[in-house]
């Protein structure tokens, strides 16, 4: 029985790639037409590549085809994010109902200049992320907290979110419990602490510009703290799930068992205060899952697609072209980013993109003389900085998701997110500063 890990694949094609075209074409298109990012969802472009994808390759059977695309949607790295997707909905909507994330806005409020406050989501997104090892469950964990600051505090809900995604981002390409650490390692044989160190001589200064530049009074002029009494012991009671979500991370604990276990927490907290009974919870928790539907359907859509035109050769022509241009070193370094960053552009999906580039880039890396050290973090740092300048990414999607009680859109938050563009600067500079 074939999986989409096992599925032999086409030779390559430039014909496999059409459906991410009709994507752009459809989606950005009548997007940048009409001047309205929300004018077509999604979902709905994902449909149309997804057909132009079953429409290609005549000599296929259609029911194949659409064996595959199934499998694709089935592949075991999409079913892990949308599992996280599900939990992530439950334990944010359990956190809400039990009142955990006005105690966080609380207490940040009363403890946290407003000066800091859009730094200090961007340092603690980062050290929950680093600690976790997931950029998806820190957003959805602190998001809600984002969303309500940005309503008490009448500042940028794009700029406080986007802080909060970068911080995410940042701690994750770091974390040596983060599976892209654990895929770019893995494919070129070296020690995860060996590639945190490459990592942190590219991001440690787009990361302190970051947080300078969150700091800036056009961010946080208008910040209105309203007078508040100290937190009573409730109030901090109610923010323990977030605490250990922070704590048990250190430890490695998998972050779909922490995001579960903070979802019975939350239920447990609230039940005691008398702020729902378990009927309530149960509807709470249940209406959380559900309003995942539409990231969780883009997901699914997304790992058919690409299933497709990786069996009709898409991303074998990319790899192909990618080794083509390699001369030297350098160019081998430029080659490696390159193709890992259009693979992942076209997936949306960071560790497959690593997955899918990392044996070649280990065959270029020790045919050219790069350090599998060099080469691991250009993989990871290269996809954390695509994943977050693409409006279809999973960090971005959870995050509109969770902020649906706002309305925003993916491209506005995109506005008020600095890092994935500063990180992409001290990548490039990076492979400039590279000798052959």
């Amino acid at each position: 029985m074939h999986t989409a890990e096992t599925k032999p694949w086409r030779e390559s094609s430039f014909k496999a790639l059409i459906p991410f075209i009709v994507f752009v074409i459809f989606y950005f298109g009548f997007s940048i037409l009409t001047r309205d990012f929300s004018k077509v969802p999604m979902t709905v472009a994902f449909i149309i590549s997804s057909a132009a994808a079953l429409i290609l390759n005549h000599k296929e059977k259609l029911g194949k085809k659409i064996e595959i695309f199934a499998l694709g949607m089935g592949n075991k790295d999409i079913m892990i994010m949308c599992l996280i997707f599900i939990l992530a909905g439950a334990f944010t909507a359990s956190a809400q109902a039990m009142g955990g994330v006005d105690a966080a806005v609380e207490i940040a409020q009363y403890f946290i200049p407003e000066r800091f406050i859009i730094s200090g989501l961007f340092v603690v997104s980062a050290l929950i992320s680093l600690s976790v090892g997931t950029s998806c469950g820190t957003i959805a964990a602190v998001v809600p907290i984002a969303v309500a600051l940005s309503q008490s505090m009448n500042l940028n809900p794009a700029v406080v979110i986007g802080a909060t995604i970068g911080g995410a981002m940042f701690g994750d390409n770091l974390s040596l419990i983060s599976d892209t650490t654990i895929a770019s390692t893995r494919t070129q044989n070296v020690e995860m602490r060996d590639k945190m160190i490459c990592n942190l001589k590219i991001v440690t200064i787009p990361a302190i510009l970051c947080v300078l530049l969150y700091m800036m009074p056009v961010f946080t002029s208008n910040a209105a703290i309203a007078a508040s009494n100290t937190p009573d012991i409730q109030t901090y009671i109610k923010i323990i799930p977030y605490i250990l979500l922070l704590i048990l991370g250190v430890s490695g604990i998998n972050v779909m068992f922490l995001l579960l276990a903070g979802t019975i927490l939350n239920t447990i907290i609230g039940i005691s205060f008398g702020l729902f009974d378990i009927w309530g919870a149960f509807s709470f928790i249940g209406d959380g899952t559900t309003s995942m539907a539409n990231t969780l359907i883009v997901a699914l859509l997304a790992g058919g697609l690409l299933c497709m035109v990786r069996y009709n050769g898409g991303i074998n022509y990319i790899i192909n072209k990618t080794q083509y241009l390699i001369r030297n070193k350098k160019s081998c370094e430029f080659g490696i980013t390159f193709l890992v960053g259009i693979i992942n552009l076209f997936t949306a999906n960071n560790t497959v993109a690593i997955i899918t580039a990392g044996p070649i880039a280990k065959e270029l890396s020790t045919k050219y003389g790069v350090d599998p050290r060099r080469t691991a973090s250009l993989l990871d740092t290269t996809s954390c900085c695509v994943q977050g300048i693409i409006p279809y990414g999973a960090q971005i999607l959870i995050a509109t998701s969770l902020a649906a009680s706002i309305s925003i859109s993916s491209f506005s938050i995109m506005k008020g997110l600095f890092y994935p563009a500063l990180m992409g600067i001290g990548l490039l500079v990076s492979l400039l500063r590279s000798k052959d």
